[in-house]
């Protein structure tokens, strides 16, 4: 039952990626998919979505990630986040609806957690990247 949830959580998360990132290239696309896909992954897994959950969560949270996108780059920083923070917690009572209150607290706390490890993974790469590269003479 748990293969047969995350094989459609997959496919679901990588339809709606392939759908929302259009204008990018095909490594980048692939890229997000991957990304995507982990990410759905990884929530479907920590928050033990059944699959009728699954079928009603993940529109929901497609919708709460667009309209976060949404949010204006050029705001003030305070602003943005304050944008942010009103967009959760109008989608807030659409998960408590969906997934109960405990499991949406959890969820809020966990999305950051997977973008910080993301970010670090990215970074280390990276990292690990420029350490392998040689050295050109005269530097």
């Amino acid at each position: 039952m748990k293969k047969y949830l995350l094989i459609l959580t997959l496919l679901f998360g990588t339809v709606f990626a392939a759908f929302a990132q259009d204008n990018q290239t095909g490594d980048d696309l692939s890229r997000q998919e991957k990304i995507r896909a982990l990410y759905v992954a990884y929530v479907t897994q920590q928050l033990a979505l059944t699959p009728d959950e699954a079928q009603k969560f993940w529109p929901v949270h497609t919708q709460f990630e667009t309209e976060l996108k949404g949010v204006k780059k050029d705001l003030p920083e305070l602003d943005k986040q304050q944008a942010r923070l009103d967009i959760k917690k109008r989608y807030q009572q659409n998960f408590n609806t969906i997934i109960g209150s405990n499991r949406c607290e959890r969820f809020f706390r966990m999305d950051g957690e997977f973008k910080r490890k993301l970010v670090d993974r990215v970074q280390k790469q990276r990292n690990d990247q420029q350490r392998q590269m040689p050295k050109r003479r005269g530097q």
